[in-house]
């Protein structure tokens, strides 16, 4: 059966079945049907208000919540940080740690930077203009042809009361374009090796654009899997710890979520349903264990992408492992909200 799909660039007064919006559940004033976005998410995924939530659940339950590295919100815990960097160096003057740096509003890889000791300059120059999330680096990270790779996983939160998570079986493991080397203070600078985020990467002159979805800066998680399955991996081990990182860092979010859904939406009031689609980003480390980095509320579905042909000069290719990977994320979507399903 098809779904009529229209485009409604200014709005739209009468009644639809779904909205889908740009960036948050605030774009238009909506009264009925299924939003594809939920009042307070792009709040809540915030790298500062994530860090406390899933921090929260670390102190209440330590083992379940250890998918996390060790953080501190910059600038109230800064004097914390500084602290407790020094105990633990004290009482192991072997562990050479290094930390990165990630500014609360920043995306797309904007101003995060790695330093090894409190006491950096760039680090005390900056936390009072720019508040930021400080994090233990994971400085030993699984390699797939000697390069530092992320994943990122999609996950539709179909509805908060009852929790439903749904989460997709592909995903994109996206790659540094420089061989991985553990932090120094010779090569902390070096984005290309140590930050995975696409949109730094693509400017870098070793990105390899491919058509494969098993090769380039850009591949498949499923392809990622098959390698590790042939190197004698439990597959279905990680996997699993996978679905009990995104099923545990949902629950860290739902208490919150649920105060600005009820303030939105009032129970009892006819009004909208909500959906989203998440992009939750994780780094595998060199023991396979899944660590998460961030989750995006707006994760990009584009299905092409920038080709630089001369210099400032670029043009939309398509990209076959985005759309592999982003068009069953969106067919899935629509076939469990579909609003036509009950009536049938």
């Amino acid at each position: 059966r098809l779904l009529s799909l229209f485009q409604f660039p200014f709005g739209r007064r009468l009644p639809c079945d779904i909205y889908w919006h740009g960036v948050s559940f605030h774009d238009n004033d909506i009264f009925s049907g299924q939003v594809n976005k939920f009042p307070g998410m792009t709040e809540m995924v915030r790298k500062i208000t994530l860090s406390r939530a899933v921090r929260t659940m670390q102190d209440l339950f330590p083992l379940e919540y250890n998918f996390y590295p060790r953080s501190w919100i910059l600038p109230e815990e800064f004097p914390l940080f500084v602290d407790e960097v020094r105990m633990m160096k004290d009482s192991d003057p072997s562990w050479k740690p290094t930390f990165i740096v990630k500014p609360d509003g920043g995306c797309q890889g904007d101003g995060i930077y790695l330093i090894k000791d409190p006491s950096d300059i760039r680090l005390t120059g900056s936390i009072q203009s720019r508040p930021a999330v400080v994090q233990e680096y994971i400085c030993k990270p699984l390699l797939v042809d000697k390069l530092k790779f992320d994943i990122r996983l999609y996950v539709l939160l179909k509805s908060l009361e009852p929790l439903e998570i749904y989460i997709a079986k592909d995903g994109l493991s996206r790659f540094c374009t420089e061989p991985y080397q553990e932090p120094t203070l010779k090569n902390l600078h070096q984005v290309f090796m140590h930050l995975t985020n696409y949109s730094l990467n693509i400017h870098s002159g070793n990105f390899i654009h491919s058509d494969n979805v098993n090769t380039g800066s850009k591949r498949t998680f499923s392809s990622i899997l098959c390698r590790l399955s042939s190197r004698g991996a439990d597959v279905k081990k990680l996997w699993s710890d996978i679905i009990s990182l995104v099923i545990k860092t949902i629950i860290a979010l739902t208490p919150e979520l649920k105060v600005y859904y009820q303030a939105d939406i009032p129970a009892g009031k006819p009004g909208p349903t909500c959906f989203q689609i998440l992009g939750f980003d994780i780094l595998l480390m060199k023991n396979l264990k899944p660590m998460l980095l961030e989750v995006n509320a707006n994760p990009s579905m584009r299905i092409e992408h920038e080709q630089e042909l001369s210099p400032g000069v670029f043009e939309n290719v398509p990209s076959p492992v985005d759309e592999e990977v982003k068009v069953a994320v969106i067919r899935d979507t629509l076939r469990l909200v579909d609003p036509q399903k009950n009536k049938r």
